[in-house]
């Protein structure tokens, strides 16, 4: 039998200025589907600060408003090879080169953005490894943490969005995401140094195909993510 329930996404967690960071709002409709890995289609830029209806059945999610959809989520069971992560050093080396400090579309992104403050954004600045490679060390903060004490969901998929950009975004250009298929196989602790990778798969016209991943600071896998992003050019 279908549900309906609503939401709102807060102005806090937008990407573009006018629509929501699509790893959150993926993350928040994956929540709906009881399923270890799902996979978010993403149809419209979700807006902000609008009651959304979110529709349920015993497969799906979607996200709307009023009759069109903005999202729909699914459970997915994917692979996905992720390379072994970088050593802490070799990230925080790597932050440094990030792309956004010196040219940012989207400068207050709630996951990127160097625009944001710490404690507000995410301040995930994925800098480049080589070969395609990008990677970054991220601190989540307590306003991130969910029931369980750890960072929530909704949380863990935004921070596998954007780095997955910047791997490819020399190729690219501007670009905003359509699919996001992740899994989260451990939680992602407060406070503890979390390496945030990302890599380019391929890439055929407009679409392009990238992984993410989050380790921990020993190297242990918490979850990753195969993302499509969409060139607007």
């Amino acid at each position: 039998m279908a549900s309906t329930a609503t939401l709102c996404i807060d102005r806090r967690f937008h990407g573009p200025p006018d629509s929501g960071n699509g790893g959150y709002v993926a993350g928040l409709l994956a929540a709906q589907i009881a399923a270890p890995s799902c996979r978010v289609v993403l149809k419209l830029p979700p807006p902000l600060g609008q009651p959304l209806r979110i529709a349920r059945d015993a497969a799906s999610a979607s996200l709307l408003i009023g009759d069109r959809v903005v999202a729909i989520a699914a459970a997915h069971d994917f692979a996905l090879d992720v390379p072994p992560a970088p050593a802490l050093d070799e990230a925080r080396q790597a932050e440094r080169g990030y792309a956004g400090f010196q040219r940012h579309d989207y400068p207050g992104c709630f996951v990127c953005g160097p625009g944001r403050a710490a404690g507000d954004g995410l301040r995930i600045f994925a800098g480049p490894l080589g070969a395609g490679r990008v990677a970054t060390v991220w601190r989540p903060d307590d306003s991130l943490s969910g029931d369980a004490g750890e960072v929530a969901p909704e949380f863990v998929w935004a921070a596998l969005d954007c780095p997955g950009y910047f791997a490819v975004a020399p190729v690219v250009g501007r670009a905003l995401l359509g699919t996001l298929e992740a899994q989260i196989l451990r939680p992602v602790a407060i406070g503890a140094p979390i390496i945030v990778s990302g890599w380019s798969i391929a890439s055929e016209g407009r679409k392009h195909r990238v992984g993410t991943a989050l380790h921990d600071a020993e190297g242990g896998l918490l979850a990753f993510a195969l993302g499509t992003w969409i060139s607007l050019r």
